[in-house]
């Protein structure tokens, strides 16, 4: 009787530590759900790197109107006074308004190019966005593949750990050794520890879900439940090439690049033309006292042109550096264009790839390697088959389950890649 005693005491104290550890590991964190289409939106509103772009924009526009601003006119007063006072020799007032007259279309040509830097940064901006979409979707999905994969490590460890429950049972009730019961007991141990491992890497990447809102954690995580569902399409090759071409923001903004070459070159050569200074300015002098040579006070009025005498065209450093970018601009247009194609080629070729694995485990490995592990932990409860083998079917039907979602996320991160470099998004799931 105290023998049945003792194994229900066990097998009590036993479920109460595993309804502990399980609820230790349900409640270690809260949750707030999100979907994806939510999600990507916070991220185009909220993400605060993104935020801090945009503000290139309005910076863009300002120097617009800083190139439209007009050369300052200049004011100038002076004061004579011949210092004879005992010879009444008088004294003077003199005022100037000058300013610069600039030739050859030099605002005209800033104001271009000042518009042309413009559409470059909206074209950088809409490529930021592109390459933030696509990493912001890779974060997504990879919470996904680590819930799944926190699911496969804690079935893992509540399986070993029922399996310890019983070994404890059988080793008082003297069906198998000691050292088996501890051996399972040590397993499920192994077991919890990698459930809380796996549960940090989905809090890490559930932490990094906010970060890219723009969200503050506060007490509770982004949580994502859509499935790996939707990442399936079919693509021709030769039709994303020049789809990329004609979509991807960088290109335009290479293309953009070469037509700020040339405003370069158009504002180098406006200014080597003159520009004239033009004057104008009025003059008193008073009366002069003096007996020798008595003078009554007058007004002048006076306007001139200023010429400068342009000795720096005979070295036309700016003009030849506006040049030479404009031969670079040209070579980096074509290595952006051959950059794309090579991009798109790859991730192609990955995406068929990541198809063809995930084709694979839909013939039945999943069901095979559950259906052997089954076996094997029947034979063992039966005393058939060794704790060893046990483990080892345990072992290779976590790894077929860990490398299925594995799969899973490289095919659907594979899709976000390939969409990122054809320039096109549909994405949602």
């Amino acid at each position: 009787m105290k023998k049945y005693i003792k194994i229900f005491v066990s097998v009590a104290f036993l479920y109460f530590s595993y309804m502990a550890d399980a609820q230790e590991i349900d409640t270690l964190f809260t949750k707030r759900k999100i979907d994806y289409p939510t999600y990507i939106g916070l991220v185009g509103k909220n993400n605060l790197e993104y935020s801090a772009e945009k503000f290139n924009i309005n910076i863009a526009e300002a120097n617009i109107l800083r190139a439209k601003i007009f050369p300052d006119p200049e004011l100038g007063f002076g004061y004579a006074d011949n210092g004879q006072r005992r010879m009444g020799m008088g004294y003077g007032f003199s005022s100037q308004l000058s300013w610069t007259l600039e030739l050859g279309g030099k605002r005209k040509a800033r104001i271009d190019l000042a518009k042309n830097e413009a559409q470059l940064t909206n074209l950088l901006l809409e490529d930021y966005f592109r390459n933030l979409r696509a990493d912001a979707t890779l974060a997504y999905l990879l919470t996904i593949q680590n819930r799944h994969l926190l699911d496969v490590q804690l079935n893992s460890y509540q399986q070993m750990k029922k399996l310890a429950e019983a070994d404890s049972i059988r080793f008082k009730l003297g069906s198998i050794t000691q050292v088996d019961a501890r051996q399972s007991k040590l397993e499920a141990g192994t077991m919890l520890n990698e459930v809380y491992e796996a549960e940090a890497e989905l809090k890490t990447a559930l932490a990094n879900l906010s970060l890219l809102t723009g969200q503050k954690q506060m007490e509770a995580f982004f949580y994502t439940q859509e499935e790996f569902t939707g990442f399936d399409r079919n693509f021709v090759l030769q039709d994303l090439i020049p789809m990329a071409q004609n979509n991807r923001a960088d290109l335009k903004a290479a293309l953009q690049s070469k037509n700020i070459s040339q405003s370069m070159i158009k504002l180098a050569k406006a200014n080597r033309a003159i520009d004239l200074g033009l004057s104008v300015g009025a003059g008193y002098n008073s009366y002069v006292r003096n007996i020798i040579a008595p003078t009554p006070s007058f007004t002048t009025v006076n306007a001139g042109i200023s010429i400068p005498l342009k000795f720096s065209n005979n070295r036309p450093g700016e003009l030849r550096a506006a040049q030479y970018g404009a031969l670079q601009a040209e070579q980096l247009y074509k290595k952006t264009e051959l950059t794309i194609e090579t991009e798109v080629t790859q991730a192609f070729y990955t995406y068929k790839a990541a198809q063809k694995q995930v084709l694979q485990f839909n013939t039945g490995l999943l069901a095979e390697a559950k259906a052997i592990m089954d076996g094997k932990i029947y034979s063992y409860q039966r005393g058939e088959t060794s704790l060893l083998e046990v483990l080892n079917a345990q072992r290779t039907y976590n790894d077929v389950q860990q490398n299925y979602y594995q799969t899973l996320y490289s095919h659907a991160a594979a899709l976000v890649e390939l969409e990122r470099a054809a320039g096109i998004w549909d994405i949602n799931f």
